[in-house]
């Protein structure tokens, strides 16, 4: 019997990765679907071990993501590394930081956040179908740099929604399409993450043994939504980043909940 659930467990936790796999490839959010299932699945472990086996496992996927969409659309190299590299030191900062502060604290703020960004997104109905600088000028990829910055440090500390907090900004600070926001949010994401990652395995807060099978599950729903999400554009990216930032407002939402009950 024991062996049944074990099992049982492991294709629970294989067909979620490969569900956080598809969406983390469209819009981010992969961890939405992964993350609350490991603490319901693994009720002991350390919130830092899940956190650390959920980035190592997510990281393989959105590589293969990012690579489908450099394929087909074109990006501003240069912008993109400097926003990389911004996230990339903040998100290890953060992830230090972690250890000194509860990242409860930024719940409610987050759900706050949240509702915005969907209302937001709701009410632009042609937000995001195409390129739309704000900026023409140098101000276009300071305010990337420094936007990428916050969510990267926001990524170390925290982490859930931050690839869908970095399509966003793309798309309605930035004025990248979806499609092109997608590309750049994921591999600065990905950057963030291995960033942030060194300091997990360095404490050695991942489980190796469920982490690899979770990252090749990823890969595989990575490369069915990133393709989905090219053919099918900039609308159907939309309508996914609605369908997660919901997802994200109800995680906080009941967080905020138990942390006022």
């Amino acid at each position: 019997m024991e062996f049944e659930f074990i099992s049982l467990l492991f294709i629970g936790v294989c067909g979620f990765a490969f569900l956080a796999g598809f969406v983390d490839a469209i819009v981010g959010g992969g961890g939405l679907v992964t993350v609350p299932f490991l603490f319901v699945g693994f009720p002991t472990a350390p919130v830092s071990m899940v956190i650390g086996t959920n980035r190592f496992s997510s990281i393989p996927g959105t590589i293969v993501a990012a690579r489908h969409y450099l394929r087909h659309t074109q990006i501003p190299v240069k912008m993109l590394l400097l926003c990389a590299f911004s996230a990339a030191v903040m998100s290890y900062t953060g992830a230090a930081v972690s250890r000194l502060l509860k990242p409860d604290v930024l719940k409610p703020l987050m759900l706050i956040i949240m509702v915005a960004v969907a209302a937001y997104t709701y009410m632009k109905k042609n937000l995001g179908h195409t390129d739309d600088h704000t900026f023409s000028d140098w101000r276009l990829p300071a305010t990337a740099i420094l936007v990428c910055a916050v969510l990267g440090f926001y990524n170390g500390f925290f982490g859930p929604g931050t690839g869908s907090l970095l399509v966003f900004a793309f798309v309605s600070v930035i004025g990248f399409s979806f499609l092109k926001s997608s590309a750049m949010a994921k591999i600065v994401n990905v950057v963030a993450d291995i960033a942030s990652l060194i300091f997990f395995i360095t404490n050695g807060f991942v489980f190796w043994k469920l982490a690899i099978p979770m990252a090749f599950c990823q890969i595989a729903g990575s490369v069915v939504g990133s393709r989905m999400a090219v053919l099918k554009g900039n609308r159907f990216i939309r309508y996914v980043f609605l369908v997660v930032v919901g997802g994200l407002i109800l995680r906080f939402g009941y967080d905020v909940w138990k942390m006022m009950a």
